[in-house]
């Protein structure tokens, strides 16, 4: 539970403070931006499975990508990571914010691995790696770091 604290206390802060801004007209668009994330992280302690589609079943990195922007965003994105590699809009890694989509080379091949950014350095992913299960992993990890390979923003979660 400790090393979720900090992305359950970003989530908390802007569900919380989404009431307050109503009068400006701006809750509805951060709850909108929020739902990716959230739902992403609902979805942790689901088994991973090769080529999975289904939380029920399981789900692969892009299986897990996918389930999370068809359900929150009603955005339908291939099961492919490298095919997500080439959806939305390139952005740099010091420009990150919490739902934008992060790759990793984990096969010797770039974008063979795909997550959510959850803020704070960290990302949500379907990971075959130690649990093997939907998970939250820091990118500042020695592994993570050095795999690294691009990130983009989806029109969802701009």
């Amino acid at each position: 539970m400790r090393r979720l604290a900090p992305v359950i206390l970003s989530c908390a802060t802007l569900l919380l403070t989404a009431p307050s801004l109503a009068e400006d007209g701006l809750a509805d668009g951060i709850k909108e931006k929020a739902k990716p994330l959230l739902y992403a992280l609902s979805l942790l302690g689901t088994p991973y499975k090769f080529g999975g589609t289904n939380p029920e079943k399981g789900l692969d990195c892009s299986g897990f990508v996918r389930q999370v922007y068809k359900q929150s965003a009603e955005l339908s994105l291939p099961h492919n990571a490298k095919a997500m590699s080439q959806t939305g809009e390139t952005i740099n890694k010091d420009e990150l914010k919490p739902g934008d989509l992060v790759f990793f080379n984990t096969l010797k091949r770039p974008f063979s691995h795909v997550g959510i950014y959850a803020g704070e350095g960290k990302f949500v992913h379907a990971s075959s790696r130690g649990e093997k299960e939907v998970t939250i992993s820091s990118m500042n990890d020695s592994y993570w770091a050095k795999r690294f390979s691009g990130a983009r923003r989806l029109p969802a979660a701009e």
